[in-house]
Formats: structure tokens, sequence, C-alpha cells
């Protein structure tokens, strides 16, 4: 960036006349970036922490928490529902799998046939019917479906009544430190 400025124009009453825009932006970005190198940290000092001198204690900072974003808690406590829901799903398919693969249907059948019908072995009665994989994998869509609208809800709720409940009261004050490493 060339470090050239627009010098300012008299008029005809002797006095100096507005910076033309682009003179000010330069001098604008000019200061910016020497305040950034001013701020900026060494290179030897980046990636290392800071070492506090043995024996001082860590800073600490006490902060309010005021306000709480309702849109990006709905965003976040929709991503985690929609998870939380696909983790169930997968859960319950996993499980219901393994039942059947360990023939824990077949040795209800029999039960329920011994009980029910005594040594005569022509029972119709299929547990799987009842709670095949089909019927119950449709109830685990459904209940995570309702959980996600409810829970997306709820968060959202919760976020605009802790903003009134933080005007009137001021909010959770929080204590944060430094790391004693």
């Amino acid at each position: 960036m060339s470090e050239r400025t627009a010098t300012p124009r008299r008029t005809s009453g002797d006095e100096p006349a507005k910076r033309s825009l682009t003179g000010r932006l330069q001098d604008t970005l000019s200061n910016a970036a020497e305040e950034h190198r001013a701020n900026a940290t060494p290179k030897e000092a980046r990636g290392s922490r800071v070492r506090r001198a043995p024996g001082r204690q860590p800073r600490r900072a006490r902060l309010r928490l005021t306000r709480i974003d309702p849109w990006s808690v709905m965003k976040t406590s929709f991503l985690l529902s929609v998870a939380f829901g696909v983790v169930t799903f997968v859960a319950i398919f996993m499980v219901w799998s393994v039942l059947g693969a360990a023939g824990v249907w077949d040795s209800i059948n029999s039960a329920v046939a011994s009980i029910v019908e005594g040594d005569s072995g022509n029972s119709t009665f299929d547990v799987t019917d009842y709670v095949g994989m089909s019927r119950v994998l449709g109830f685990t869509l459904l209940v995570s479906v309702l959980d996600v609208v409810l829970i997306t809800a709820i968060a959202t709720l919760t976020a605009f009544l802790y903003n009134l409940a933080a005007a009137l009261l001021g909010g959770i004050e929080v204590t944060l430190a430094e790391d004693e490493k």
C-alpha cells in the first residue's frame, strides 16, 4: 500500500476543503495497519503459552450472562435433538436385531404356546406381530420426530424466559480464571 495522502485543497475563503474519500480511506487503513502491528504478538510468543511467575495467582474475570440469543439456541437444540433422534433410532434397530439373532422372539413364541395351548403345539401366536421390527422402528421414528419438535420448542422458550428473568434480575454471574499451567 502506498503512503501517499491527498493534500487538502484550499477554497477561495482560505479554509481547508474536506479530504477526498480515497484519502480518508487510505488514512483509516494505514492507521488500522499500524494499530494491528502494534497489538500483534511477537513471532516467538505465538504458539507458546505465556508463563506466569511462580507464586502468582491466576487472573480472574467476573462476567455476567445477561442475554442468550433465542435463534442460536433454536438452531443448536434442533441439531442436537436430531442427532439424539438418529442415535435413538439406530440403537433401537441394533437392540431389536440382536434380540432377533439371539432367538429371543422364537423362545417367547414357544413359551407362550406351551403356556396357552399346552402340549398340542398348534399355536398361532407370534410375538413379532405385536413387537416386530417394523412396528417398533415406526414407533421410534414417530417418538424421535416428536422429540425434535418438543426439545427445540422447549429450549427456545427457555432462552426467551431466561432473557426476561435476566432483564429483571441481572443474569447469571460467572467467574472465569486463567489456566494455571
